[in-house]
């Protein structure tokens, strides 16, 4: 397993164990007892652990300082409108299956509307598109198709 997987289930695990989702880590620390460079951590954090996956992080630098993630937990109306506001102008086809995988394992839509939403955002559909438009495009199509799950 790689250390980025590793980071994930032990930054979850936490997660789960904790009664208002939430986790508090410090940075250098943490690094060591996973065995990482610190810039390991930030890699996961900053991959894995954003708005767009369903959390928040807020840190405080200096001596005492921490890194708190937190679990968003929302119904799915408001879960739905973050997400369709957190996609912006463009998404890339990467960026769409890893939401997409996210809300189907937060069961916010279903297996169907999964299999769906990946069919229209991807690369084979946007093939006689434009190279500069297909992230417009794409951004566009799965916005819309959010919205009427709403």
């Amino acid at each position: 397993m790689r250390m980025s997987d590793l980071i994930t289930q032990e930054i979850l695990k936490m997660l789960d164990q904790s009664a208002d989702n939430m986790a508090e880590i410090q940075r250098n620390e943490f690094a060591s007892l996973m065995g990482c460079v610190p810039s390991q951590i930030n890699y996961v954090l900053d991959s894995r652990f954003t708005p767009e996956h369903g959390y928040l992080i807020e840190s405080r630098r200096g001596g005492g300082g921490y890194i708190r993630i937190t679990r968003i937990k929302l119904n799915r109306s408001s879960a739905l409108m973050h997400i369709i506001n957190s996609i912006g102008e463009t998404i890339d086809s990467l960026t769409a299956r890893i939401l997409i995988e996210n809300c189907l394992q937060s069961d916010i839509i279903n297996q169907e509307t999964a299999r769906l939403l990946s069919a229209a955002t991807s690369n084979s559909v946007m093939r006689g598109i434009p190279v500069e438009l297909r992230e417009y495009l794409r951004a566009s199509i799965l916005k819309q198709m959010l919205l009427t799950l709403i």
